[in-house]
């Protein structure tokens, strides 16, 4: 049987996390598979109360779960490549590694349908879960690539634009079925071993998103297929850690990660045309806005943050992607007894 390493990436949720990992093990059942808790730089604790709650709960005792610490919060990517780099507890690579968000909980047999998939479907390299809400909603992680029509459809927010530029538009409806597609979140989410040994690890220049987009291009570009697999459900809260929800300012970081992602696929040209049409789909939005009443749909004074933020990133030397390859860990693990 195949083995697979799934990855827990912890900051500041350890209650979360831990109850993500109860239900991982159970969805583990019957697999070769162990679990590593990514403790991403918390600094509150987490690392310590995870540790604790793991040593005295019935359902950690001699479970394949480990504890390690990043020893810096380089962000979702970064924490995740410090998981796959420490590879299985004997020191070797396993055949897939799947990601798991700290709030995320599969169903019993969610990764057993994912581990499946790729077993039988040796085209695809990467395949994603079925995502819902607590309350069964379903969630949007199937998409397309960026483009630069996408950027300007995207903004514009204006059906006869959307209909002229449909096979541009970044977000999936929610597939019935089994599919391929261009991207998918990484809340739940499987890699072959063998794929991420050929493109290499998340680029660490994203410190949140836009990595998962950026290295399924690369896997695409590679040669191997990104699979939506339907029937593998993972309820997921979402925004846990990162307060999107509660966002009254775009992050800078989430500027960063878009201007490196257009910089790093279409080069510094590109990404200044895909922010001039944002921008032209942007003032088209937000001219209706005013003559139709609608309401706002960004978080306030985002176009003139993107206009400041790209122009001062257009005008520097572009910085040297970091495509982690994998080496040996260099976290400090944490055994968990």
């Amino acid at each position: 049987m195949a083995r697979l390493l799934v990855i827990s990436l912890n900051f500041r949720t350890p209650e979360m996390t831990l109850k993500s990992v109860h239900s991982a093990l159970i969805a583990m059942q019957g697999l070769d598979a162990e679990l590593v808790i990514v403790d991403n730089d918390s600094g509150d604790g987490s690392e310590g109360q995870m540790r604790a709650a793991l040593a005295s709960a019935d359902w950690a005792q001699g479970a394949p779960i480990r504890l390690i610490q990043s020893g810096r919060n380089g962000g979702f990517g970064a924490g995740n490549n410090v998981g796959i780099r420490a590879g299985m507890s004997d020191g070797s690579k396993p055949d897939y590694v799947y990601i798991l968000n700290s709030d995320a909980f599969p169903a019993p047999d969610a990764i057993r349908r994912l581990y499946e998939h790729l077993e039988t479907t040796p085209e695809a390299g990467f395949a994603g879960s079925y995502i819902h809400g607590p309350e069964g909603d379903p969630h949007v992680t199937a998409f397309r690539f960026p483009s630069l029509l996408s950027e300007l459809e995207g903004a514009a927010r204006f059906g006869p634009i959307s209909r002229l530029l449909k096979r541009h538009i970044v977000p999936l409806e929610v597939p019935e079925q089994t599919q391929r597609v261009d991207w998918l979140a990484g809340a739940s989410m499987m890699m072959r071993q063998s794929v991420l040994d050929q493109i290499g690890l998340f680029d660490e220049t994203f410190f949140l998103y836009f990595e998962e987009t950026e290295l399924c291009l690369r896997a695409a570009q590679a040669g191997h297929q990104t699979h939506y697999v339907r029937d593998s459900a993972v309820a997921h809260i979402g925004s846990v850690s990162t307060g999107m929800k509660k966002w009254d300012r775009i992050p800078g970081f989430w500027l960063d990660s878009r201007w490196h992602y257009f910089s790093k696929t279409k080069g510094r040209a590109g990404a200044i045309a895909a922010t001039a049409l944002h921008v032209l789909g942007g003032v088209l939005w937000r001219l209706r806005r005013v003559l139709q009443g609608k309401e706002r749909a960004d978080p306030p004074g985002f176009l003139c943050d993107l206009i400041k933020h790209d122009l001062k990133a257009a005008l520097r030397p572009l910085p040297g992607a970091r495509c982690a390859a994998p080496v040996p860990p260099s976290a400090r693990e944490i055994e968990v007894e």
